[in-house]
């Protein structure tokens, strides 16, 4: 690869300015790095772009920061890659941690109580949005729907491991190759990329991933919380694969229904405060681990506990993406010459859509219902609303919020602005 003539400090302006801008989830990050790094800066092709997305999507994890550190590792090494990666999350943990104070703090307060009611119907939306543009993208074969539509029975209907369903889609992908008619024996030939030391960056970060696991289970027991936010999100981080909102699904089954760390309407307040916070969409871990601490028996002030408890959890949420990276980085070029390997991301990206469609019906039927049941038989499990326990005001302001998204195309800022005063707006008049 010839690598482009780029000073470390304007890549290093670049990636804080991509890190305080980052807003939307990963469909508006990606399009903002594809936009500074591809259209304005010219530092890596169009091809290449897409590949290396390509490569992160296979990944587990978020895919918008590991693509920030794929893109930053390509153009200087191992110091680029921690640059680009660690300064995409920097800006929004540091608000999330600030919001999270404030919502143990005043979340009695019925002001705040307003505004996350609203930013509720706003989060639904923005979910919806990215499921259909996620459709439109990935499901032109009816191979697609139907893995789209296994996804999501998979998940909402049998309760089905997402790993499994991911190794399914990958698997049904890989032998359907020649159904998408790719050349198989023309395929490119392409040399590894390598930049010193970055086997050795890998290495570390491993380290020190499976040394903070071991350290808290030598100083705690496995009951202890700090033990349950080791390992639970460092299980989120290997097995958690489709991008963040995949992710999402995961960790509000886990940490509402087993954990009992927080109640699904608080997972939504979570998700709203990461939603008005740039960097990835998966920060709304860093809010369940807050909540996590803050009600654990450690000892320690709630407020300080919590703000371990986040701090842990963003740890080990996102040292394995650079681990991933690096480890992969010097041969992911060769991925360009595995067609096959493609397909089965094609075919994940696929059943991606039926776990967000999952997850977008599973926030729903929280919000907009204030009593819910499980329906259960021979291996089904289908969670169902109780109708007459509409809230009308959210379905109210749901509706308002999908027709700003659809019919006036209102960006996140506006529909988040807008969506926050309604809420306040239905909580001082009384609603």
């Amino acid at each position: 690869m010839d690598r482009p003539a780029i000073s470390f400090r304007e890549a290093l302006a670049v990636w804080w300015k991509i890190g305080l801008l980052s807003f939307g989830g990963p469909a508006g990050q990606i399009a903002l790095m594809h936009r500074i790094v591809v259209e304005e800066k010219k530092w890596l092709d169009e091809d290449r772009f897409l590949h290396a997305l390509n490569y992160c999507m296979l990944l587990p994890g978020p895919e918008a920061q590991q693509l920030a550190t794929y893109v930053g590792w390509l153009l200087h090494g191992v110091r680029g890659g921690i640059v680009a990666g660690v300064l995409f999350i920097v800006p929004g943990a540091a608000m999330i941690l600030g919001l999270s104070w404030a919502y143990v703090l005043l979340t009695d307060v019925s002001a705040v109580a307003g505004l996350l009611f609203g930013l509720k119907a706003a989060v639904l939306a923005i979910v919806a949005q990215a499921l259909v543009r996620l459709s439109q993208k990935a499901l032109k074969t009816g191979l697609a729907a139907a893995l789209a539509l296994g996804g999501f029975l998979a998940l909402f209907v049998f309760s089905l491991p997402f790993p499994l369903v991911v190794l399914v889609a990958a698997v049904v992908g890989w032998f359907f190759t020649n159904y998408n008619h790719v050349d198989l024996q023309n395929a490119p030939k392409v040399a590894p990329v390598y930049w010193p030391g970055t086997k050795r960056a890998a290495l570390i970060c491993a380290g020190l991933w499976v040394g903070t696991i071991l350290l808290l289970m030598g100083l705690w027991t496995d009951g202890s919380v700090w033990t349950q936010i080791a390992l639970f999100f460092s299980k989120l981080a290997v097995v958690t694969f489709g991008g963040a909102y995949a992710v999402l699904a995961y960790v509000a089954q886990q940490a509402v229904e087993n954990y009992g760390w927080l109640q699904p309407g608080e997972m939504l307040d979570g998700l709203g405060l990461a939603e008005t916070t740039p960097g990835p969409l998966i920060l709304v871990t860093q809010f369940v681990g807050f909540l996590a601490g803050f009600r654990a028996e450690t000892g320690m002030h709630p407020l300080a506990a919590a703000t371990l408890a986040a701090l842990l959890t963003t740890w080990v949420t996102f040292l394995p993406c650079f681990l991933w990276i690096f480890a992969g980085a010097p041969y992911v070029e060769k991925l360009r010459g595995m067609p096959r390997l493609s397909a089965a991301l094609a075919a994940i990206t696929a059943a991606v859509v039926g776990v967000i469609a999952n997850l977008a019906l599973w926030f729903a039927l929280n919000y907009l219902f204030t009593e819910r049941f499980t329906f259960e038989t021979v291996g089904v499990s289908v969670l169902l609303p109780q109708i007459g326990s509409v809230d009308v005001y959210a379905l109210g302001l749901t509706a308002v919020a999908l027709f700003l998204v659809f019919g006036l195309k209102w960006g996140i800022f506006r529909l988040l602005g807008v969506m926050a005063a309604a809420g306040l707006l239905v909580q001082w008049f009384g609603m």
